[in-house]
């Protein structure tokens, strides 16, 4: 008897599974494929790997100072993106040893409220943790497209490169193929770049990349992908009738879906509908001792919130009373330019008619940030209450501000007040800098 099965060693499941043993409970972690997760093996960790090499090649490109050419080695990168997978692989099955957590590699599905089946065998445990993650949605035309976990195999660029799909996923791997010569287009149906970011911020970072020579398709609706040749032809409405432009490859970055199926989920009553399994702030599903965290929720597809979030359940299942705070979640787009944010959006605030007031300041007012980013024009975007003083949301669009918004997301958790930052040293010369000052009055 276990006191806990963890279905999936994505960052939810295996950072679950490491925080049970090292509380000297007796885990059993069951994962089909490989340990680490979608993120790990086909997400945040090889577009990062991509993603800086891309930025690098640009920025020498623009430093006039410096002199000569330089010219990306696909599959050079490709062989060192591979061996930090492999390096981070490992280093999840050695912290998961540390903590005494068997592991079985199998498909699982939940045969009762306390029993999983796996190869056969059928193991029983206290506490059931689902993290069983998410996969690529794909369209019906499917055949004719990559997604972003064959994208990221490619074993060479293609001449051109056509985007379905205008969020995170989409404009991350645009904005590689776009870095290292690669003619991108991108089609989104909505009229807003970027899902969820703040409106303002999404309309910067639309200059900014169209700028640099992307081309944007808004408010467009695929109708259909054809093959002639190896040529791929995309067929979409726009408000001005039928257009159709061809690439040699065409990504569909449509967004996730949970991946539910098999999990036994119907026959032991979970709760789940297309957006994925019900679970309050605590991590539990309707079922007692079930429980359940990352993508497979639907809540935060985020590593970082699927981590916290199994840990959370952990805690729980174990007699805690923790909760999650998806409002001072943090997260960051790494286009060039880069965007941060974290809490909400001024128009989620409008809607709600909630009183806030906005203060804005640009990044140059940072020396560093116009020693590494000369041509960038970042801004950093704070929402506050009124009376309080304490942050709503805040937005950095340029500059390196994934590495600093978890200072605001600190700050939010904890309510503490804005004004507050005006005491507080910055060293010199940071980007981050930028908060010091903000000069949020009392």
């Amino acid at each position: 008897m276990y006191d806990l099965i963890v279905i999936g060693g994505g960052p939810g499941g295996y950072e679950a599974a490491a925080r049970a043993g090292a509380l000297g409970k007796k885990v059993l972690l069951i994962e089909e494929q490989t340990l680490g997760g979608t993120c790990l093996h086909a997400g945040c960790i090889p577009t990062k790997t991509w993603l800086k090499t891309a930025h690098l090649l640009a920025a020498l490109k623009k430093t006039p100072e410096l002199t000569g050419t330089v010219a990306l080695d696909f599959a050079g990168l490709q062989t060192r993106q591979k061996q930090i997978v492999a390096q981070l692989t490992a280093g999840i099955a050695a912290m998961l040893k540390k903590a005494r957590v068997e592991t079985v590699h199998a498909s699982a599905k939940i045969v009762a409220p306390n029993q999983v089946e796996a190869n056969g065998e059928t193991f029983a445990a206290a506490n059931i943790l689902i993290a069983a993650g998410g996969q690529p949605a794909r369209p019906p035309l499917a055949a004719l497209t990559l997604d972003s976990a064959e994208t990221l195999n490619l074993s060479a660029l293609p001449a051109s490169l056509v985007v379905l799909g205008g969020g995170v996923i989409g404009l991350e791997l645009a904005s590689f193929f776009h870095a290292v010569g690669v003619p991108v287009t991108i089609i989104e149906m909505t009229k807003q770049i970027g899902g969820a970011l703040d409106g303002e911020i999404a309309k910067r970072l639309l200059l900014a990349l169209k700028k640099s020579g992307i081309n944007f398709y808004l408010e467009s609706k695929v109708e259909k992908v054809e093959a002639d040749g190896d040529v791929r032809k995309v067929t979409f409405t726009h408000a001005d009738g039928l257009h159709t432009v061809e690439a040699a490859t065409v990504l569909a970055a449509l967004g996730r879906t949970p991946r539910v199926a098999g999990l036994g989920l119907d026959e032991v009553g979970v709760a789940y509908d297309r957006h994925g399994v019900k679970t309050d702030d605590a991590g539990r599903t309707n079922i007692a001792g079930i429980w359940a965290c990352g993508d497979v929720t639907g809540r935060c597809l985020l590593a970082h919130a699927a981590t916290r979030e199994g840990l959370i359940a952990v805690e729980n299942m174990f007699g805690g009373d923790a909760r999650m705070r998806y409002d001072a979640m943090p997260a960051a787009v790494y286009t060039a330019p880069e965007v941060a944010m974290v809490g909400a959006t001024e128009e989620q605030l409008k809607a709600a008619a909630t009183p806030y007031q906005k203060i804005t300041t640009p990044l140059a007012v940072a020396g560093r940030y116009a020693i590494e980013f000369p041509d960038e024009t970042g801004v950093l975007k704070i929402l506050l209450a009124p009376d309080t003083r304490q942050i709503l949301g805040a937005h950095i669009l340029g500059g390196n501000g994934g590495e600093w918004i978890h200072s605001l997301a600190m700050m939010m958790t904890w309510q503490i007040p804005a004004d507050r930052l005006n005491a507080v040293i910055f060293p010199h010369p940071t980007i981050a800098e930028a908060l010091a000052k903000l000069r949020v009055e009392s």
